[in-house]
């Protein structure tokens, strides 16, 4: 998989998620599940665990990831992929170690928003248009308020125990990538120099 296609994929899909139409007010019961999340995201400050990648070409690749917030992730593909996606507080790195060459977008323009704020909200920015029951848990449809292209994110959980289990991002061509968390466990203090941006500084795009 090429550095552009995890770029538009992964986390990154869709630098901004549009609002396709006005936000519903969610029935007490779904609110309530949305509060449940967002409860659980906002105590988990750090985090380690592994991932599997379904792009929307099928490719399948996998690796581990490191979350600390506010702001800091690192997504590191097992070999025979030599990627790497860090987000050191303000900018999110998609870097080929093999190929030394790197882009930079800000991490508000992207979906890792979401995960990463000091304060988690989904009800400031963000527009709840579904919640779906599961038999063993729950997902939450998203899309951003604010944007240029249409898109949304869908976060599935596990019930018992409760945990963030994966994410599926449509971006505005439709494509789909899904992003499923094969284990994800809360860390104590994690190394900074994880969440280096890595190679020389370039241009961050807009």
């Amino acid at each position: 998989m090429d550095t552009t296609t995890t770029r538009r994929t992964l986390l990154l899909a869709a630098p901004a998620l549009l609002l396709a139409t006005p936000a519903l007010a969610l029935a007490p019961a779904d609110q309530a599940m949305v509060d449940k999340a967002v409860a659980y995201l906002q105590g988990l400050p750090t985090a380690r665990g592994r991932f599997v990648q379904t792009d929307p070409r099928g490719s399948v690749t996998q690796g581990l990831l490191y979350l600390q917030r506010p702001g800091r992730a690192r997504f590191e593909y097992d070999a025979p992929s030599s990627l790497l996606v860090v987000s050191d507080g303000k900018v999110v790195s998609v870097a080929d170690k093999r190929l030394k060459t790197v882009n930079r977008y800000f991490l508000s323009q992207t979906p890792l928003k979401l995960f990463l704020a000091d304060e988690i909200r989904l009800d400031r920015g963000v527009a709840v248009s579904r919640v779906t029951r599961l038999a063993d848990g729950f997902e939450i449809t998203a899309q951003d308020r604010v944007g240029k292209t249409r898109g949304q994110i869908v976060l599935t959980f596990s019930d018992n125990p409760m945990q963030l289990i994966g994410w599926k991002i449509t971006d505005g061509r439709n494509a789909v990538t899904q992003v499923r968390l094969t284990s994800l466990t809360r860390a104590g203090e994690l190394d900074p120099g994880l969440f280096r941006a890595p190679f020389p500084q370039q241009p961050t795009r807009r």
